[in-house]
This record gives C-alpha cells, sequence and structure tokens, in this order.
C-alpha cells in the first residue's frame, strides 16, 4: 500500500506532468541530454592546462615589448618549434631565424614565445634580450646586480631569446661572453631563440663564403655548437618596416 502524498508533493507531482506534456509536444522526450563539458571542472587536465595557459601569457604580454604584444609565429617551422618546447624542451634544440633587416625575424620570435605560453606548459619563464644589451650585462659593472647575476641568469633561464644576435663587433670579450653562454645552454639542453641578419653559413657548392655569416662573425667553435643542435629558419622577402 503506497504512502499518500502530501499537498506539496501532489503539487510537484502536477508541475511534473505539465512539462513532460511540454517536452512530448516539442518532440523532446527520449533525446539524449547534450555531453557535459567536464573539463571546465578542476580536476580534469585541460583545465589546469588552460590555467596554466591564462598565467603563461600573461608572463608573455608583460615581457614583451608594445610593438610585439600582437606577435604570432606563421612559419610551420617556427611553429613545430615552439610546440616541441611546450611538450618537451630539453629536445626542442636551438631556434635561429635568420634573413634580412625587416622581414619578421623578431615578430616570430615573439610569436613563438607566444604560441609556447598558449600550450600551457608546466613550467614558463623566458628571458628576451637584444644582443648589444646583452654583451651590456654581461661586462664588468653593466648590472646594478653584478655581472655573475647576469651570466647565471642567462645561462639557466628555462627559455632565453637573443635577438639581432651579430650586429656587434666581434671583440674578444664578445666571443667569449657569447661562447660560455651558449655552449651552457648547449650543454643543459635548454632552448634558445636567436635572430640574426647574418645567414647560418653562406657558403656555396664549392666552400667559397659569398659574404659575412654567422662563422665569420662569432667564429667557428660558436657556430659548431649551433650547428649540432639548432633549427635554422630563413626569412626572406622586402621589407617590412619600409612597407610601414
Amino acid at each position: 500500500m503506497t504512502e499518500p502524498m502530501t499537498f506539496g508533493e501532489q503539487g510537484a507531482e502536477r508541475v511534473a506532468r505539465k512539462l513532460a506534456a511540454v517536452l512530448e509536444a516539442r518532440g523532446l522526450i527520449g533525446v539524449d541530454p547534450l555531453p557535459v563539458d567536464d573539463t571546465t571542472e578542476p580536476g580534469h587536465p585541460e583545465y589546469h592546462r588552460r590555467r596554466r595557459a591564462e598565467w603563461a601569457l600573461k608572463r608573455w604580454q608583460a615581457a614583451t615589448p608594445y610593438r610585439y604584444q600582437d606577435a604570432t609565429c606563421s612559419h610551420p617551422g617556427v611553429r613545430h618549434w615552439a610546440q616541441q618546447v611546450a611538450t618537451d624542451p630539453r629536445t626542442a634544440g636551438f631556434l635561429l631565424i635568420t634573413g634580412p633587416f625587416g622581414t619578421g625575424k623578431t615578430h616570430e620570435a615573439y610569436g613563438a614565445l607566444r604560441l609556447i605560453a598558449d600550450c600551457g606548459p608546466e613550467k614558463y619563464e623566458f628571458v628576451a634580450v637584444t644582443a648589444p644589451d646583452m654583451y651590456a650585462l654581461m661586462r664588468p659593472g653593466g648590472s646594478e646586480r653584478g655581472t655573475e647575476y647576469e651570466v647565471k641568469r642567462l645561462k639557466k633561464i628555462p627559455l632565453l631569446l637573443i635577438d639581432d644576435l651579430g650586429t656587434e663587433k666581434i671583440t674578444e670579450f664578445t666571443e667569449e661572453a657569447t661562447y660560455r653562454l651558449l655552449n651552457e645552454r648547449y650543454n643543459e639542453s635548454l632552448p634558445t631563440v636567436i635572430t640574426s641578419n647574418l645567414e647560418a653559413d653562406s657558403r656555396d657548392d664549392k666552400g667559397v663564403r659569398q659574404g659575412p655569416d654567422l662563422t665569420t662573425t662569432l667564429g667557428a667553435r660558436i657556430t659548431d655548437r649551433l650547428r649540432q643542435m639548432t633549427t635554422v629558419i630563413g626569412m626572406d622577402g622586402p621589407s617590412r618596416r619600409g612597407a610601414a
């Protein structure tokens, strides 16, 4: 024998019957509910990836110059390298973007750093510096925090961008400083982005150099290190700066 329903229960049942009649009239009875997107819930890997990406993108914006705040990378080789850094940074190696002035090398470099952030890596720390500023920091007295602090920071930072490498006049100091830095990052397999208006190697099929390149500018021992673990991307076309 069933228990009699209370007045409140009777009212709820009437509402339920009316709702069922409306749904049946609209052909919605028996329709499977839409899948629940549980990726927005804490505990799901995608939820945490998105949170990491939000945090990393904020760091990217804070450290990126105003001119490159809209930077994205479009070159397939640059994108592939950036995605490799996001998933397995120790195997990505160096990225060297070469080409004449104004062809978008720096834009692609900052775009690569942005793509890495957008992937939501487990760790996201980077330093972006022009080669002249880098050498200034590494010179004795070039930083209030001390030369050794700056050298160690550039050596150990998980991700480094050196813009316009090869623009400085080569000296014993710049050659030694560059070698020490890149050799340390090479040994530790730390991903590094380098832009330069110089080719990695300008030699033709007969081994004759067609002009200045990174080997003649930076020295053979530096470019030998670069050659062993570097993805080289060449940018060409007219200067974007002139078009602007």
